[in-house]
C-alpha cells in the first residue's frame, strides 16, 4: 500500500488515532490491504455496537456477504465448525460454517436479523446452522501472523476497548465490481469514514503493544 495515497487523512499514527476513537463511538471505518494482495477496502463495525442500519449499509454498499469475525477461543465456545478442514483459498480465509440466531429472528436475511445473529455471536447465545452470517477465524498473532481484514478487524477491535468481534464486507461498486483505492477513497470522503491501511495497524501496534 502506497502510504502516501493515505495522506489525505493524516499520517499513518494521526490515521490509526481517528480510526480508532471512530470505532469507541460506534462508528465504521474502512480497512485496505495492499495492492499486492487482495487490494481491496473492507468497512468494519464493532459488534458489540452494530446497529440495524450500520448493517443495511454493509448489505448495500458492500458485497452482500457479511462476515463476523472472532478469535479461535470464541469458535470453540461456540462449538463451530470450520466450513473447510483442507482450506485452499488463496489466502487462507479462515471461514467457519454459517450462522443464523437460533431466536429473534424470522428468516434471517433481514438487516436486524443479521445484528441479532451477529449478537447471538458476540455473547455466545444459541445458534444454527446454516444461515446469512459467515464467521472468520482470526490468527492468534493477528496482523504480524496474517496480513488480512479478519485480523485486522479483530486487532482494532481491541484497540478500540470492546470484545474481539467485529463485523467486516467488502465495499463494491454499483455495478458489482470491486471498490479498488481510488473509488474506496472518494466512497470515504464522501460518507466521512476514516481509511486505514493494514500497515498502519502493524506499525501502530509495533509501537504500542
Amino acid at each position: 500500500m502506497n502510504q502516501k495515497t493515505l495522506s489525505i487523512f493524516g499520517n499513518s499514527t494521526e490515521r490509526m488515532e481517528k480510526a480508532i476513537a471512530a470505532l469507541k463511538a460506534g462508528e465504521g471505518i474502512i480497512v485496505v490491504d495492499d495492492e499486492n494482495r487482495e487490494n481491496e477496502g473492507d468497512l468494519i463495525y464493532p459488534a458489540e455496537s452494530l446497529t440495524s442500519a450500520q448493517m443495511a449499509r454493509l448489505i448495500r454498499d458492500c458485497s452482500g456477504i457479511v462476515c463476523v469475525c472472532i478469535t479461535e477461543e470464541k469458535r470453540k465456545e461456540l462449538g463451530l465448525e470450520m466450513m473447510s478442514r483442507n482450506n485452499r483459498s488463496q489466502f487462507g480465509t479462515a471461514f467457519t460454517v454459517s450462522v443464523e440466531a437460533a431466536e429473534g429472528v424470522t428468516t434471517g436475511v433481514s438487516a436486524s436479523d443479521r445484528v441479532t445473529t451477529v449478537h447471538a455471536v458476540l455473547n455466545g447465545a444459541d445458534l444454527a446452522s446454516p444461515g446469512h452470517v459467515f464467521p472468520l477465524v482470526a490468527r492468534e498473532g493477528g496482523v504480524h501472523e496474517r496480513d488480512g481484514h479478519t485480523e485486522a478487524t479483530v486487532d482494532m477491535m481491541k484497540l478500540a476497548g470492546y470484545q474481539p468481534c467485529g463485523v467486516l464486507c467488502e465495499l463494491t461498486n454499483p455495478d458489482g465490481t470491486m471498490m479498488k483505492l481510488p473509488q474506496i477513497l472518494e466512497y470515504a470522503e464522501q460518507n466521512s469514514f476514516t481509511v486505514i491501511s493494514i500497515e498502519d495497524i502493524k506499525e501502530y501496534i509495533g509501537v504500542h503493544a
